[in-house]
């Protein structure tokens, strides 16, 4: 199933109470082990992929719909719950400080599962180039907090991360995985849940292939003759025409829209590396360490008003399923897919060893998430 959603996902504070999380780490133990007993775990972490899926799991174990919390929490439980040796299955890294111990994280289980090292090479790889297209080849005002990475004993993966808005306190989640994955920068997305901006620079979209070669070109010219094109577009008589291209937001609009223009400050030595490198492609080029949000605005910049070479500007969120959609606007909701997504869960919570009472309570739940 490939889809986008957008959710309102407001930040909430504060801590799961240890009465619920234990709970909560039961019953997904229980629905992981039916899930993978009838559908393998490669299935399993796909379907944790999907955006539809992993927001009704979330509540179907009593988390708030809605929350930013549901991303953190449902992780992190699914991480204690899941085991190598049960489920074949492990949840590396986390929330803020344990997402920095994802490597750690992969390097372990990778051993355990006695893949070589050339495949826990390329899995770290993957962790850390989801990370950097997430936070710098997609701008729309949110800096990743949150990164986790689920690595199977066939290694397959899938990345559930989260970004924070903290202009208005909202969050944005991104989910891959890897079957789908065919090229880490063209729309390599699973799902992406968000508030869907007005403008937002958007790296990843096909039609943004021209800006993305014409910054690897530049990428391999001298830094001093990027300095003078970048100082070019940063002289007053230019600024009309930048407001003109990221124009400020309506007293109507009831969401911030983030704004983006030329950087202030751009790392230098970070070009000097690049142009060292000489990036063959925009997957090189967006690896390379010290290359982050302004470096990539700052030559896709340059590529569309110098070259002409224009990004695309269109927000990568498609549509919304928070809202039902049940007015086609913006697009209408994939009923098919979510009915299949709410039936397979249906089926995972009547087959878990769980009592009566908590099977009742958990398709309460997920009765709520799809009224």
């Amino acid at each position: 199933m490939f889809r986008t959603g957008t959710a309102n996902l407001p930040l909430h504070g504060g801590k799961a109470p240890s009465w619920l999380t234990v709970r909560m780490r039961n019953l997904a133990r229980e629905i992981a082990n039916v899930m993978i007993e009838e559908y393998g775990t490669t299935a399993f972490i796909e379907r944790l992929s999907d955006p539809f899926w992993f927001q009704a799991f979330g509540c179907v174990l009593g988390y708030d719909w809605h929350s930013s919390g549901v991303t953190t929490v449902v992780t992190g439980i699914l991480k204690t719950a899941l085991t190598s040796q049960e489920h074949g299955i492990v949840v590396c890294g986390g929330k803020g400080k344990t997402s920095k111990k994802t490597p750690a994280d992969i390097q372990a289980a990778a051993e355990t599962f006695q893949f070589s090292k050339q495949t826990i090479d390329q899995l770290i790889y993957a962790s850390r180039i989801v990370a950097k297209v997430d936070n710098n080849a997609l701008q729309a005002g949110y800096q990743l907090y949150h990164h986790a990475f689920l690595l199977t004993q066939d290694g397959k993966w899938a990345v559930i991360q989260q970004g924070m808005n903290e202009e208005d306190r909202t969050a944005r989640r991104y989910h891959w995985f890897s079957e789908n994955v065919h090229n880490f920068i063209v729309e390599p997305h699973n799902g992406i849940v968000g508030i869907k901006r007005q403008k937002a620079l958007n790296m990843t979209a096909v039609a943004s292939e021209n800006a993305r070669k014409v910054s690897v070109d530049l990428s391999k010219e001298p830094p001093k003759k990027l300095n003078n094109l970048i100082q070019s577009l940063a002289k007053p008589k230019n600024q009309t025409s930048l407001q003109e291209y990221f124009p400020q937001p309506s007293r109507l609009q009831r969401q911030p829209q983030v704004t983006l223009d030329m950087p202030r400050n751009i790392n230098w030595d970070t070009l000097s590396r690049m142009y060292e490198f000489q990036p063959n492609n925009y997957e090189e080029l967006l690896s390379l360490k010290g290359v982050g949000p302004a470096t990539v605005r700052g030559l896709a910049l340059v590529a569309e008003l110098i070259y002409g070479e224009a990004p695309s500007w269109e927000d990568p969120v498609r549509f919304s399923f928070a809202y039902g959609g049940k007015d086609g606007v913006p697009f209408p909701v994939d009923r098919k897919a979510m009915d299949e997504s709410v039936e397979i869960l249906r089926k995972s919570v009547e087959a878990a060893k769980v009592g009566e009472r908590d099977k009742l309570r958990l398709l309460g739940n997920l009765r709520r998430f799809i009224g």
